[in-house]
This record gives C-alpha cells, sequence and structure tokens, in this order.
C-alpha cells in the first residue's frame, strides 16, 4: 500500500545480547525496531516476576502483554532457555537465573555456566552421563485485540570447557549439531540460520505477514486485550 508504512516493533528485552541478534533479524524482514531504552521506560519493581510460568509460550506472551500496555506500542517478546536431557529438561524457563545469582550480563552468564557443569557432573555420578541438549525459544507478539506466539528449538550438546568469544548464555558450551561449533564460535548470522531464536522469530514473522494489514500505521491505541 503506497505511502503507508509498518508500525516499528518494540522489543521488550533489556538483555544486550538478545538485542544484537533480533535487531538485525527485524531489518531482514522489513521491520523496524525500538527498544525499551529509546522509549525511556523505566526498570519496574514487577518486571522480574512477569516469567513466572511454566511454558516459555506463557511468559514470553506475559511480557509482551506487560510492555503493550506500558508502552502502547506493538511488542515482541520472547522466553527461552536450555532443555538439557540428562536434568530432565532443566533449567528450562529457569534458564536465566537458574544459579541463584542477582548478578546481570557476563557475570550472571558465567554463574549460570558453572552451575550447569556442576549438574552435569552430579548427573553423571547419578548414571546419566549423556550431554545433549535443546535451546527452546517462544516467540512473541501483542498488539490490539490480537496475540501470536511461536516456538523455535534447535538440538546439540553441551561441552566441558567453553569455546568461542561470541554469543551470550550458554552459548560458549552449546556444541550446534548443525554448525558443527559452539554457538559462541558461530558468526552472528550463521547462528541465526539454526538458533532457537531465529527459528521462532522466523516463524512468527510469517505468520505476522498474513495479517500485516494490522500492522500498518497508525495502530489503534487500545485495549490491549492480548
Amino acid at each position: 500500500m503506497p505511502g503507508v508504512e509498518r508500525v516499528p516493533l518494540v522489543l521488550a528485552s533489556r538483555s544486550a545480547g538478545k538485542l544484537r541478534e533480533l535487531g538485525p533479524l527485524l531489518q531482514q524482514h522489513g521491520w523496524r525496531a525500538l527498544t525499551l531504552d529509546e522509549l525511556g521506560v523505566a526498570v519496574g519493581e514487577d518486571e522480574d516476576g512477569l516469567e513466572a510460568f511454566d511454558t516459555f509460550e506463557a511468559n514470553a506472551l506475559a511480557k509482551a502483554r506487560y510492555f503493550a500496555e506500558r508502552t502502547g506500542h506493538v511488542v515482541l517478546a520472547d522466553d527461552s532457555g536450555l532443555a538439557v536431557d540428562a536434568l530432565d529438561g532443566r533449567p528450562g524457563v529457569h534458564s536465566k537465573r537458574w544459579s541463584g545469582s542477582l548478578l546481570e550480563g557476563p557475570a550472571l552468564d558465567e554463574a549460570n555456566n558453572r552451575y550447569l557443569q556442576d549438574a552435569l557432573l552430579e548427573a553423571a555420578q547419578r548414571g546419566r552421563a549423556e550431554r545433549t541438549a535443546r535451546y527452546v525459544c517462544a516467540a512473541a507478539c501483542v498488539w490490539p485485540g490480537f496475540s501470536c506466539v511461536e516456538l523455535g528449538t534447535t538440538a546439540g550438546m553441551l561441552l566441558d570447557a567453553p569455546r568461542g568469544a561470541g554469543g551470550f548464555g550458554y552459548d560458549p558450551y552449546f556444541w550446534s549439531s548443525e554448525l558443527e561449533m559452539t554457538f559462541a564460535e558461530a558468526t552472528r548470522d550463521a547462528k541465526a540460520v539454526v538458533s532457537h531464536r531465529g527459528r521462532a522469530f522466523r516463524a512468527l514473522f510469517a505468520e505476522m505477514e498474513k495479517l500485516s494489514m494490522n500492522l500498518l500505521s497508525p495502530v489503534d491505541p487500545g485495549p490491549w486485550s492480548g
């Protein structure tokens, strides 16, 4: 439709690693991204309690709805984590703060990875020596009167020592079966092709394309029923 632009999409994440991955992915699919910092959205005291559900899909939708209410924009959010076979799927939805650390950024990643290695050693002592794992991501979009969520996964195994300086989270230990390297060794573009987050958001964008007329500017500001 000539002269009509898509609305910008707000990325509901305060993770620098996620923003580095998602910004270019949105651009590739013709969307303009806004961050919470760009909108001046202060950290709310209730943000840490948003991901209180037992599925990635429910957590992603809860986060998207929360920031849609706060910003009045169309919002993208995700919830992602690591599911380890020897640990019966843990840490799963608790991946971000599995170690219990209240730190942020690389310090939090380091604490979680130490905790992961200790848990794998304990599992091996109980006879569960396999190191297969999956990354899982649920990507959600919320706009007035509608919501959509899609799931993406990627398989691999966990190394006992880190490899690579890229990525974030558990990436230095996650050896991708498809890339035959860790996610921390892969380029951002190579990782995006096979990653749980790339797959989830590509599926989400495909669904949004079917409904693109609802995402042309301007958007009716409310109510946000999701």
